[in-house]
């Protein structure tokens, strides 16, 4: 799939821009529909929905009008909040750091990483095996839904703002 060099460069941008404005969103109006969209707390789980629903939203508008070309989309969204709670995970629980900035460029990055890698792949794109990204994305954005009503116990749903994050592991 062809996208214009603009076209991805500002539906980054207004990605980006709209995950960092969901970052506060349930701060500023909470309530059920926004806990659904925008992290409730600090934990790192929650902060997967400020690549979620921006990318998912960019992709829709990007493929608009093209059938089946949202589908290499579809399979990068999985991978970017895979990364981001994995790097979120190494930065924050294993080195015990706290740097707004390191988050900010951590964002940034994986979203610019999800903006570059679908425009590499060429379509059309048949067949039911590229029916797995749908599904992939869809049991993800469940499970965004199921775990902000009933966070499970584990160090992805603890809220690092009220506890450090510094593990110390057993070496």
């Amino acid at each position: 799939m062809y996208y214009g060099r603009r076209t991805l460069i500002l539906s980054a941008f207004g990605a980006i821009l709209l995950g960092t404005a969901l970052h506060g969103l349930y701060q500023w109006f909470p309530n059920a529909v926004t806990a659904l969209v925008s992290p409730v707390c600090e934990s790192l789980w929650e902060h997967s929905k400020l690549i979620y629903w921006p990318y998912l939203l960019a992709a829709v508008w990007l493929n608009r009008g093209r059938p089946g070309g949202i589908r290499p989309w579809l399979l990068t969204l999985p991978v970017l909040c895979g990364l981001m709670l994995l790097f979120g995970w190494a930065y924050h629980i294993l080195l015990g750091g706290e740097a707004f900035w390191v988050d900010l460029v951590l964002y940034v990055s994986l979203m610019a990483l999800g903006f570059w890698l679908p425009a590499q792949c060429s379509g059309p794109f048949p067949g039911v095996r590229w029916l797995l990204p749908g599904i992939l994305a869809g049991v993800f954005g469940l499970l965004i839904g199921l775990f902000t009503l009933w966070p499970p116990e584990g160090i992805l749903f603890v809220d690092l703002s009220s506890a450090p994050a510094w593990v110390v592991m057993p070496c």
